[in-house]
């Protein structure tokens, strides 16, 4: 550890008080499959009646597909009051699905083919039509299959009160926005350094159906088990890898994240610049649309990444308009597999390290990026998708190679730092971690032990998490309020759709228009 961390530690034990792990604001994004109780894709559309519109509603929505269901939680302040509000969707979610089950892995169930796979609706509005348009061009870029994989996603900001405190034990003078947005990008580049620590630990996706690469043959030596699941030995996060949640079409972007300013530019480019392959797809063909534009990038949500720099948007913003004019609010963690093993898909203990590990990003120094040190990054995250539990593995960070062990023991001794100022919780959690063997060790070692498919045990899992959500007794909203909020929703949904006028294209191209706007 350098002297600059030092300083940086230091300066944050002299302003941590003891609830500023209960100050931070979280939000989790859980998505999730529904299946039959055969433990195939579920048929049904989305149940609008009973969970409410996939357009408006502020909690149950959908991501992709009709039957990929996303759980957003509001923003909380203690993990306590997270999970509890996770727990309550999930519950009422399962009390309105007709016996249907939520698929525990990440890694989807088998899929005959890409048609069987219905893309989102979002009703006959300008903006619900052009939510279920990105989806057919997504499908037409990358086939569904890839896009039904599923994940949690884990909003983080530190609270409004620290930052001019940190800012002055810095010695840092610029105007506080532009030192918070600073912040969160120095936060940022450190992750894309060290941020593989989550899938060593978390991956969950060591084995998948054997559907999933039916049309794909992939160049991973891939091992059976079962009748037929494919794994490989030393795999964490298969949805983490090339083959899974990230595009090989997007793996040459040149996205910077030295700067906010160079950041939003950056995307702001891959949204304005034609795609050779994507414009062979076409755009609208015979009067439908087979996606949006032939862009590198749709709109900006078609970036993958591990993380991301955010900002709630208003009405007919882009999320780079948003940060440019705004600067950044909270960032994304988007790497977590789903947690087979907890019916929510997550776990506290899983919350409490990436807090810890997020805070030791912004303590460490984190130089802007040299060339080709972002694609360095992605190949460590791949790297160690495939193969993060093979002691001989080396990584490279920087100037500096050495195994993955010793990587990962120097990320848990310098966040085992900060979670001491943190608090026992953070400590414990910490050192739980270390201690145990990862989520993909347990999850494979089960398969193998039984010789059982991927699919049997997830199977098991579901019914088991069926029954505990059940038994869940609601604590943040009443059954009542829930209610309302579903009728709610359908009612808004209507009122969008009774507001539209024009024509979907002239509202796609003014949509444009102002997406294209330059920046001031």
């Amino acid at each position: 550890m350098n002297q600059d961390y030092a300083d940086r530690l230091d300066g944050l034990r002299q302003l941590t008080q003891p609830d500023l792990g209960n100050q931070i604001g979280r939000g989790i994004e859980r998505e999730a499959l529904r299946i039959q109780p055969n433990g195939l894709l579920a048929t049904t559309p989305h149940p609008r009646q009973k969970l409410g519109s996939n357009l408006t509603h502020p909690l149950i929505t959908t991501d992709y597909a009709e039957n990929l269901l996303e759980f957003v939680t509001p923003v909380a302040h203690s993990h306590q009051q997270l999970m509890a509000s996770l727990q309550d969707i999930h519950h009422y979610a399962m009390s309105k699905m007709d016996g249907e089950l939520l698929w525990p892995m990440s890694m989807p169930c088998f899929v005959g083919n890409d048609d069987d796979i219905p893309l989102a609706e979002y009703g006959s509005s300008h903006v619900g039509v052009m939510k279920h348009l990105y989806r057919r061009g997504l499908k037409n870029r990358y086939g569904s299959t890839m896009q039904i994989i599923a994940g949690i996603h884990y909003n983080f900001s530190l609270p409004e009160r620290f930052w001019p405190q940190w800012q002055k034990q810095l010695g840092n003078t610029q105007p506080l926005q532009d030192f918070i947005s600073d912040q969160y990008m120095h936060l940022i580049r450190n992750f894309y350094r060290y941020g593989w620590v989550i899938p060593y630990w978390f991956g969950a996706s060591p084995a998948l159906c054997h559907s999933f690469v039916q049309d794909h043959p992939s160049p991973l030596a891939f091992k059976k088990v079962g009748k037929g699941s494919l794994y490989l030995p030393y795999a964490t996060s298969l949805r983490m890898s090339d083959l899974g949640y990230t595009s090989s079409a997007q793996s040459k972007l040149q996205i910077s994240y030295n700067s906010l300013q160079e950041y939003v530019c950056s995307v702001r480019q891959a949204t304005q610049t034609t795609s050779d392959e994507f414009a062979k797809i076409g755009v609208k063909v015979d009067g439908e649309y087979r996606q949006l534009n032939s862009n590198i990038l749709q709109i900006e949500n078609e970036l993958y990444a591990p993380i991301r720099a955010k900002r709630v948007t208003q009405s007919g913003q882009t999320p780079s308009q948003a940060l440019y004019e705004k600067g950044i609010e909270y960032i994304e963690v988007r790497s977590l597999d789903l947690n087979p093993f907890s019916a929510q898909g997550v776990t506290t203990q899983q919350l409490q390290f990436i807090d810890t590990l997020l805070l030791w990003c912004l303590m460490m120094p984190s130089e802007p990026f040299a060339t080709g040190e972002l694609q360095q990054c992605r190949e460590n995250l791949n790297q160690v998708a495939t193969q993060g539990r093979d002691p001989q593995l080396q990584l490279t960070i920087g100037n500096k190679k050495q195994s993955v062990v010793q990587w990962r023991d120097y990320i848990m001794n310098g966040s085992t730092q900060v979670a001491e100022l943190l608090g026992e919780e953070f400590y414990s959690a910490l050192d739980r971690v270390r201690h145990q063997a990862p989520l993909s060790e347990q999850l494979l070692g089960q398969l193998q032990a039984n010789d059982e498919d991927n699919g049997t045990l997830a199977l098991e899992l579901a019914q088991n998490h069926r029954l505990a959500l059940q038994e869940h007794a609601l604590s943040q909203w009443s059954t009542d309020q829930l209610d309302a909020l579903v009728r709610e929703s359908l009612a808004r949904q209507q009122a969008i759709e009774a507001a539209d006028h024009g024509s979907l294209d002239e509202y796609l191209d003014e949509y444009f228009q102002r997406a294209m706007q330059p920046l001031d």
